[in-house]
């Protein structure tokens, strides 16, 4: 369930600059889905007293030392009792679920009432990219399907907040934050590897993904351009 997280300290306080900003002392926070947990020790360390749970399905940090508990769990099934947390926060998760609602009717469970939800979220449809070409556009229809294949949502930051609504939270608010966080380039050689490596599994989607596979070749070679991803960061109160 784990989204992808920078090694960068700096980019990482970048993405959660917006939860940390509801940050009070003596907080107990979930960082759900917190991967080596950058973000994680990044909260923990912006106000005094605050204790911070990383959860992730895998549980890469142990039982080693740290200002952070790190735990394995899954966001369905939280190791957590009800109203355990002031602040519920993920980033890089909702756009990898299968079951979205789900996985916020658990973070309500977790969040005591009154408390903070905070999520980023990506959302392809608001992708910025120049060019954009007719095999840009071909290729990415190739690895957004891939991409539902898998159970994932390349669009998840466009529903999330009806999501977070229905799931019973309050006073949600969201913005749009773009970010350049691949090269343009470097964009086409992802999507051009990961369409060549589904090519090698029978499917019915054989021959779109085929295509998808020419369009991303030639885009990859085709020289440099911008990319910004669209994330949509969330509020909302238990």
């Amino acid at each position: 369930m784990c989204g992808v997280r920078d090694g960068l300290g700096s980019t990482a306080a970048a993405r959660a600059e917006f939860a940390a900003r509801l940050l009070r002392p003596g907080m107990r926070v979930l960082d759900v889905g917190c991967g080596a947990g950058v973000i994680s020790r990044m909260l923990a360390t912006s106000v005094p007293d605050v204790r911070v749970v990383g959860v992730d399905e895998v549980n890469r940090l142990g039982s080693a030392r740290s200002i952070v508990d790190f735990v394995g769990g899954s966001v369905y099934a939280l190791p957590l009792a009800d109203g355990a947390v002031d602040l519920a926060f993920a980033h890089g998760l909702f756009d990898h679920l299968r079951d979205p609602a789900a996985a916020l009717a658990e973070l309500h469970r977790v969040v005591r009432p009154g408390g903070r939800l905070a999520l980023s979220t990506s959302d392809w449809s608001r992708a910025k990219l120049r060019p954009r070409t007719a095999n840009v556009d071909a290729a990415l229809r190739g690895y957004y399907l891939l991409r539902r294949r898998q159970g994932a949502d390349p669009f998840a930051g466009k529903r999330l907040a009806d999501l977070v609504t229905a799931a019973g939270f309050a006073e949600v608010r969201s913005h749009a934050r773009f970010r350049g966080d691949v090269a343009y380039r470097d964009l086409a050689r992802q999507v051009e590897a990961a369409l060549a490596a589904a090519l090698d599994t029978p499917s019915r989607d054989h021959q779109q993904l085929t295509s998808a596979a020419r369009s991303a070749w030639v885009w990859s070679r085709a020289g440099d351009g911008e990319f910004n991803q669209c994330w949509v960061e969330l509020t909302a109160t238990r």
